[in-house]
């Protein structure tokens, strides 16, 4: 879907200049207690009174997220007009905008229009400008028009045949509505790539087409990547990782991708994201209900590669790292038991109580080999842990951090992207919970704040940099008749680096 501008003047003649587009639907948003004002106002003229009257009946009201397409209306030039309620014009938020363009969004899906020009971005959104607004629509948009059908046998008919759409703005706005549809399809393209990297089954998606995914983006976006393997990660004595890889016949693969759009001092963000591309659970399996969905285990992974294609699309001005300790966790002859004792590669000890809590063992390691970068912050990105859905259920991302700083950036990031988080705690009281009578640390520390405390065990490798915590177990694919990944935190993190280059 190709996103452009078409300015004009924010006049009355600039509102008939709309009426009288060319196109085949105008999208035009109407307010509950003035149904009849700008373009409306302007449409209504043209029809002779058309509208006034279905204001009359009650058949236009504006009421938030109602729709109403019209047809061929003698005295306009689109083919068809759709109206989007807004709701009371001072009482528009961010919510209530998103919930508008979504309904606006499947009302011009199913009409088969090929093109739209669009004009709900020009709505007052409270604590939010016309950039904004653009932005969202973009993601609105592609989020209703993507599709998985790469295991089909057969191709299926597309859907949709909406192929352009034209954001109708005042020309002093187009300058910064051109980069917010920029950013925006940037974003969308990150998070199509989650979204697929987290669909494909484990047989398919596995560490190494991983690997292979990560060098394709390399390729594209010039970044500078780094693939290594068993011996590699074994001399770099990343015992825990590997502790983790021994149960399966798939070799772990150690990611490393470097997007250098900053300067050559500038200190990198480093992305970590767990790639366990299918948990078994291992000596500790999980229930066989719905354990197909484990698959999703590498949700991690997939987000912060496709954050770091939208920043290297967008061309930030920020060095970013992105690291993937990517491995399957199966159960064989040869796979860590219950009560071994592993040596991660900052030499800390973990006694494994629990086979199934094996993404911190794996991000443990990364974690300690994101020291090298020195890095201005690190934040990892796991699907963690299902006490987290307990606290927090599928609608906020779970945050820890030690700096409060860090932890406001990435809140404010989600309040923006509408892909929010809550901040948990991570104390030193929790790491009682975490004592072994056999090694440094255990890895899990009973059902009791269970998140918490895997943030805990996280924290005991980031003590050398500002660091955070997104446990997205919750957000990061849904269930059920919708079932799929969802693209989250792609939209979270973006919008952190894009508040980070701004500084």
């Amino acid at each position: 879907m190709d996103f452009s501008t078409k300015a004009f003047d924010s006049t009355k003649a600039g509102q008939a200049d709309l009426a009288n587009a060319k196109t085949e639907c105008l999208v035009v948003g109407v307010y509950e207690q003035q149904p009849l004002a700008g373009l409306a106002k302007a449409l209504d003229v043209a029809s002779k009174g058309l509208l006034t009257r279905m204001v009359k009946r009650g058949e236009l009201n504006g009421k938030l997220g109602s729709t109403l397409m019209l047809h061929e209306v003698a005295g306009w030039s689109p083919a068809r007009v759709l109206f989007v309620g807004l709701g009371p014009e001072d009482k528009l938020t961010q919510k209530g905008f998103n919930e508008a363009t979504r309904a606006a969004v499947r009302t011009l899906l199913a009409s088969r229009a090929a093109d739209a020009i669009w004009t709900l971005a020009q709505a007052k959104i409270a604590k939010q400008d016309i950039a904004w607004a653009v932005r969202a629509s973009v993601l609105a948009l592609r989020e209703a028009t993507y599709r998985f059908v790469q295991m089909k046998s057969k191709a299926e008919p597309a859907t949709t045949v909406l192929s352009k759409v034209y954001f109708a703005v005042a020309r002093e706005d187009e300058k910064a509505v051109k980069l917010a549809a920029k950013r925006g399809t940037a974003i969308a393209n990150g998070m199509a790539l989650t979204k697929d990297l987290g669909n494909l089954p484990g047989n398919v998606c596995t560490p190494t087409y991983l690997a292979g995914e990560a060098q394709k983006l390399a390729r594209e976006f010039k970044l500078k990547s780094e693939i290594l393997g068993p011996k590699q990660i074994e001399a770099l004595k990343m015992g825990s990782f590997l502790s983790v890889a021994r149960g399966s016949v798939q070799p772990p693969r150690f990611i490393v991708l470097k997007y250098e759009g900053g300067g050559a001092k500038q200190a990198p963000i480093v992305l970590v994201g767990k790639g366990v591309t299918f948990d078994s659970g291992g000596i500790s399996l999980k229930p066989g209900e719905g354990m197909d969905e484990m698959k999703y285990d590498m949700c991690g992974a997939g987000s912060v590669l496709g954050t770091i294609r939208a920043v290297a699309e967008m061309g930030l001005k920020l060095n970013v790292i992105a690291i993937v300790p990517a491995t399957e966790n199966m159960p064989n002859g040869q796979a860590t038991k219950p009560g071994d004792v592993v040596t991660s590669m900052s030499g800390q000890t973990i006694e494994v109580l629990n086979t199934d809590a094996e993404g911190r063992l794996i991000l443990c390691d990364a974690l300690t080999y994101a020291e090298r970068f020195k890095p201005a912050a690190v934040i990892d990105v796991a699907t963690l842990t299902g006490a987290c859905i307990i606290a927090l259920g599928h609608v906020n991302s779970g945050l820890f951090s030690k700096s409060d700083a860090l932890a406001d950036e990435l809140l404010a990031a989600g309040r923006t992207t509408g892909d929010t988080a809550w901040r948990l705690p991570v104390e030193e009281e929790y790491q009682e919970q975490l004592k072994s009578n056999f090694a440094d640390v255990a890895n899990i520390g009973g059902r009791p704040a269970g998140s918490v405390t895997a943030a805990c065990f996280l924290s005991r490798f980031t003590e050398k940099y500002d660091w955070a915590h997104l446990d997205i177990a919750g957000t990061a694919w849904k269930s059920g008749a919708a079932k799929g990944a969802t693209g989250r935190p792609v939209p979270l993190l973006t919008q952190f680096l894009i508040d980070r280059e701004a500084r």
